[in-house]
Parts: structure tokens; C-alpha cells; sequence
């Protein structure tokens, strides 16, 4: 069970504060709603006593993929689920993820299911990750479905990490170009004009000179009225992108910019096919399946596209009908939706999109990194050379002078 922090609005417009213990947001909400409380913003503070501080071990990964693949080969091997459970947690590494599965195993000595036990942690365990165990209980192929599970995951984060090293590179060389500007524009650059106006004190100094000593005083003398104003556009920032309107503008943008909008698509759908086989395959319906994966993306534009044809498959229609047309999805997805939706065979088909379009995102992340790396040389080396040619400039002006 874990504790989440609230801000509501109640039947008179007056606003209020606590907290509720429940087993994810989605149960908070309910709770709230039927009290005649609108909510505003829902935190997860702790679980199970786990609080979320800054120095406390998150529970990566890898860690899940190794709990997954192991306890899925107990199981399969014919351990007791409480005996595997009791083994994963006196090995486990992460401390964290030590007193998870402890609790986990408390919960089920209790009487509960696995899922329920792992939906008590949803900072760990996701909603896919669940609904996965718990079709897999039903059905009585635990084991399978946690295969099914672990090399899932696997590749999320073998996305993840490709996307995180595509990025790291740009990210060092911006914040780098940053660094050296304000370093240049705060440390050197009034020097090097006191220097120059006091060896030619009444020469006029040219345009670009001029606008750069302009800028590195304003920047020295109202130091605090430019850190205002950075602070405050990344406060403003974070707030609008807190809200519903904000992250959907936001993920529209990306997704019309030429380069990266192209990979985000690709990462969206290798996700989703992925993530919606694996459910279909464990025995979840459709229309639970594309809500439980609409969630997962990560983005407010293919969340509310897969909303869209849940809602038209609940109304009757194909799920390959209800993307036919889509803006967002390429057509070769409900193409492939229909080859298995005719076969009988949706799971299998959709893993062979996810693959192809996996490998598309390893292909696309290289091309990116090639074309972003030289960019960002250019944008270091131009900015740099600007502040040069504002300092050589009035320098070789003297020096024809004095010839």
C-alpha cells in the first residue's frame, strides 16, 4: 500500500491538502471523486515506509529484468512461488529492491495474489507489468509470462540506454558552449575592454565590440535580474509541462521536429506493438490492453490516439479500422493489425513490427548522432569565434593605427 499526498478543490471552491494510502493514483482518484472532491495534484510520498528521499537507492532496471528472469525460472522449474520469492530476496543486491520483494513475500503469506502483491508497488512494478501477472494467474502460465515479461523490459532499457548515449554527447558539448559563454562574458570580456580603452580611449570601437561589451556589463552589473529570469523560465516551464494542455503542445512540437519528431515516433510505436503483444499474448482483452499501453508510452499525442480506437473498438470496430487513417501511426500498422486480426495471430504479427521498427530506432539513433555531433561543434566553434572576432576586431584596428 502506498501513501499519496493530494490537492483538491471541494464542492465550495475551497481548496484542501492530505494524504490517503491506496494501491495507485488511479484508486486515489476514486476515492476523492466519490467524496464529491475534485483533485488537483496527486504525489507518491512512500510505499510501504519506502519514502521517495533524495539519497534513497531507486530500484533500477536491470534489477527487475534479473527478478523477473530468475523468478520465472523457479517457477518454471517447480519451486514453491514463496520459496522463489524468500531466495530472490536474500540475494537481491539493491537494498531497495530487498525490502520490496520482503514485503511482497509478506503479502503473499498472506493470502494475496502475486499481481496484488506487486500492485502495492507502482514506483517498480508498472501497470503492464501487472496486468501481465495477473492474466498470467488466470490462465496458470506464470512462468511464461514472465519470460514474456523479462525480455520485454530488456528491451525498453536497451532503448532507453541507446537514446540516453545518443544524447549525452549534444548534451555535453550545449552545456559546455553555455559555460564558456557566460565564463567569457562575465569574466573575460570586461577586462579585455577595459584593456582596449585604455590604450585607445577615444577610438570608436566597432559594432559587434560594442554590442558584446554592452552585453557582458548588463550581464555583470544585473546579474541577478538574468538568474531571475532563467530560474524563472524553467519554473514556468516545468509548471506548464505539469499540466494536461502543456505536455500535449509539448509532445506535438517534438513530434513535428524533422529529426527528432521521426524518432519519437519510432521509439512510440516499437513500444507499443511491443507492449501490446505481450498483454494480448498473456490473455488481456483488447479494449484493457490499449488502455494499460496508451499509459506506458509516455506521450500525451499516441495516448490519446490509442484512447481514440479503444473507444472505437468498444463501439464495434477492428482495432486495425480504428488506426487506418491515423495521423501518428504509420500505415503499416493497421495493415499488420489486420493480417493478425485475420489469422488470429495479432501477437505474433505485432512482435514482428516491433522488431522491424526496433531496429529502425538503432538505425535512426546512429544517424542522429552522426549529424548532431558536428552541429554541435559548429554551434560551440561559431559561438566562440563570435566573442574572438568582437575582441580581434578593435585589436587589429589599433594595430593598422599605429602602422
Amino acid at each position: 500500500m502506498a501513501t499519496f499526498s493530494y490537492q483538491v478543490v471541494d464542492q465550495d471552491g475551497k481548496a484542501k491538502k492530505g494524504t490517503l494510502d491506496a494501491v495507485n493514483r488511479n484508486e486515489v482518484v476514486e476515492v476523492l471523486t466519490r467524496q464529491g472532491l475534485r483533485p488537483l495534484q496527486i504525489k507518491l510520498t512512500s510505499a510501504n515506509g519506502r519514502k521517495n528521499g533524495l539519497f534513497k537507492k531507486k530500484v533500477k532496471l536491470v534489477d527487475i529484468v534479473l527478478f523477473t528472469r530468475q523468478l520465472s525460472t523457479m517457477v518454471s522449474a517447480g519451486v514453491p512461488l514463496l520459496r522463489a520469492l524468500n531466495t530472490l530476496q536474500a540475494q537481491a543486491e539493491n537494498k531497495t529492491m530487498q525490502e520490496v520483494i520482503g514485503v511482497i513475500v509478506k503479502d503473499v503469506q498472506g493470502g494475496s495474489q502475486l499481481a496484488d502483491a506487486l500492485a502495492k508497488h507502482p514506483d517498480v512494478f508498472s501497470d503492464i507489468y501487472v496486468n501481465m501477472v495477473r492474466a498470467g494467474e488466470a490462465a496458470g502460465i506464470v512462468d511464461d509470462i514472465l519470460k514474456r515479461l523479462a525480455s520485454q523490459v530488456e528491451k525498453s532499457a536497451s532503448i532507453r540506454k541507446k537514446v540516453k548515449g545518443a544524447s549525452t554527447y549534444p548534451l555535453v558539448l550545449l552545456s559546455l558552449t553555455v559555460v564558456a559563454f557566460f565564463g567569457l562574458m562575465i569574466f573575460v570580456i570586461p577586462n579585455i575592454g577595459h584593456i582596449i580603452k585604455g590604450i585607445n580611449p577615444d577610438g570608436e570601437l566597432p559594432a559587434l565590440t560594442q554590442a558584446m561589451l554592452g552585453i557582458s556589463s548588463f550581464m555583470v552589473s544585473y546579474w541577478y535580474i538574468v538568474a531571475g529570469i532563467i530560474i524563472s523560465g524553467i519554473i514556468l516551464f516545468k509548471r506548464y509541462q505539469a499540466t494536461k494542455a502543456g505536455r500535449l503542445n509539448i509532445d506535438r512540437l517534438i513530434l513535428r521536429l524533422p529529426v527528432a519528431g521521426m524518432l519519437v515516433t519510432k521509439i512510440a510505436v516499437a513500444s507499443f506493438t511491443r507492449t501490446f503483444s505481450a498483454l494480448i499474448g498473456a490473455g488481456v482483452s483488447v479494449v484493457e490492453a490499449l488502455n494499460v499501453t496508451s499509459r506506458s508510452l509516455g506521450n500525451e499525442v499516441f495516448r490519446l490516439e490509442i484512447e481514440k480506437a479503444a473507444k472505437a473498438v468498444v463501439n464495434g470496430k477492428l482495432l486495425s479500422q480504428s488506426l487506418e487513417g491515423s495521423t501518428f501511426f504509420p500505415a503499416i500498422v493497421p495493415q499488420m493489425l489486420a493480417v493478425g486480426e485475420e489469422t488470429g495471430q495479432t501477437d505474433t504479427v505485432l512482435v514482428k513490427v516491433a522488431e522491424f521498427y526496433e531496429e529502425e530506432v538503432d538505425t535512426a539513433i546512429d544517424s542522429l548522432s552522426s549529424l548532431l555531433e558536428p552541429i554541435m561543434i559548429v554551434v560551440l566553434g561559431a559561438g566562440v569565434g563570435l566573442i574572438a572576432a568582437s575582441v580581434m576586431g578593435p585589436i587589429a584596428s589599433m594595430s593598422q593605427n599605429v602602422q
